[in-house]
Parts: C-alpha cells; structure tokens; sequence
C-alpha cells in the first residue's frame, strides 16, 4: 500500500462515525417526541362541565316551591315552636317523602280542610285520574304554630317580613290555618287544575303561586276572578 492509499483509508472512518452518531440522536430525539405525544395523550383533560355550573347558580337563587311542601326537610319543619316542644302531623305538616291524597282524610293536612273544599277537590281528582293525572296535597290545612313557622323561615329565606308576605301569610290571616286552601303538585295535577278547576270551584288565587287553590262556587257559573300577582296584593292580606 502507497502512502496516497494509506492516507485516503485512515480519512475514511471519521464520515461513518458522524453518520452513525447522527443516526442514533435522530432515533433518540424521536423516541423522546413519541414519549410525549402518549403521555398528553393518556392524560385527562381539565374542564368545567356545564352541569356543575349551572348547579352552581341554581342554589343561588333558589326556587319558589310551596311553604310547608313534603319535600321540606325534616329540621325545617320538626323545628321547637312556641308553647310547644315540636311540630308534627297534628299541626297540619305533610309527613316527608309521602304522596299524600286528597282521599287521606286520617292526615290532619287532608281531614281539617273545609268540607267544600275537600269534596270539590275529590271530584276533581277522581276525574283527573281518568286522565292519567294524580294530585298530590304538598300542603292543606295548618296549624296557627305552623302558620307561624313558615312565615318566620320565609323571613330569614327571603331577608324581610315585605318579602316573605308574597309567600307566606301570618297566621291570622292565612286560607291554610282556616283550611280553606290547598297546595296541590305535582306540576302536571296544577296545570290541570288550571284547566279544569273552575268546573268544580276550584281556583289559582296567586300568579305566583301556581300549586294554591282554593273554593270559589261562583266559578262554575262565571269562571275563576282574576289572580293576584302575589298576597301582598289580597286584601284579605290587610286584616
């Protein structure tokens, strides 16, 4: 070998060398790349679902429902009253998660409503069933303690006695502790009595009281009177 040949065959390796070289950082750098791509990949997203925000701002303004409803809570209502240690059936107080009917004349709720009220709302409620409707009584008649009681709740719900008028009446002047009223739900039973109820008598007083009837015979000849946007404008109310 010549010294030419010699020269030529030590310059050869070092252009190999640099291609191996690049060849395995190019492996490296793509394997490094792929590693990431899995791992955002596997990784959940953060998100705010519609459902958690939208709950969010239903409790804070909460809904309108009626006063005493079954589906109030048992420390809402089993509350120490005056005169007495607690408030129970015998005050008029619809037992929890019970679907209680117009039929369950044992329940004091039901059995203290006044007799035309009660017999107009099994006639409308036997009729209604006929159209795959049921009523459920959420309030009827109460006690003047319990009268009392939801109106000192709507008190505190509301922020003052002005705004607790447009839902809750004291008891001296409330149709509930006379037992001239009712709370009828669910939604569908209202919204056919809404239909119907002037047939038997039975009227919506309050437009913002959708669940609250009440006797007006004349109905059936003339129809329900108009409602009042609220009691705060019945002047029953001002006695």
């Amino acid at each position: 070998m010549n010294q030419r040949t010699s020269r030529a065959a030590s310059t050869h390796p070092a252009p190999r060398i640099a291609l191996v070289g690049l060849a395995i950082l190019g492996v490296m750098i793509a394997a490094f790349l792929m590693r990431r791509s899995l791992v955002a990949a596997s990784s959940p997203a953060i998100t705010t679902s519609p459902s958690s925000t939208s709950s969010t701002s239903s409790t804070s303004s909460p809904s309108p429902r009626p006063p005493g409803a079954a589906s109030t809570t048992t420390s809402e209502v089993h509350r120490p009253a005056e005169g007495k240690t607690s408030l129970g059936e015998d005050d008029g107080v619809v037992p929890d998660g019970a679907a209680v009917s117009v039929f369950d004349g044992e329940i004091p709720a039901v059995g203290r409503l006044a007799p035309g009220l009660l017999e107009a709302l099994r006639r409308a409620a036997t009729d209604a069933e006929a159209d795959g409707v049921r009523f459920r009584v959420d309030s009827g008649w109460r006690s003047p303690e319990y009268q009392q009681r939801l109106l000192q709740d709507a008190v505190a719900e509301y922020g003052s006695q002005e705004a607790a008028a447009r839902w809750v009446a004291t008891p001296q002047t409330s149709a509930h502790v006379s037992g001239d009223a009712v709370d009828i739900g669910p939604f569908d039973a209202a919204a056919w009595l809404s239909h119907h109820g002037a047939a038997y008598g039975l009227c919506q007083i309050y437009a913002n009281e959708s669940w609250h009837y009440e006797l007006r015979p004349d109905a059936v000849r003339d129809g329900c009177p108009r409602m009042y946007a609220d009691p705060t404008e019945d002047p029953r109310m001002r006695q």
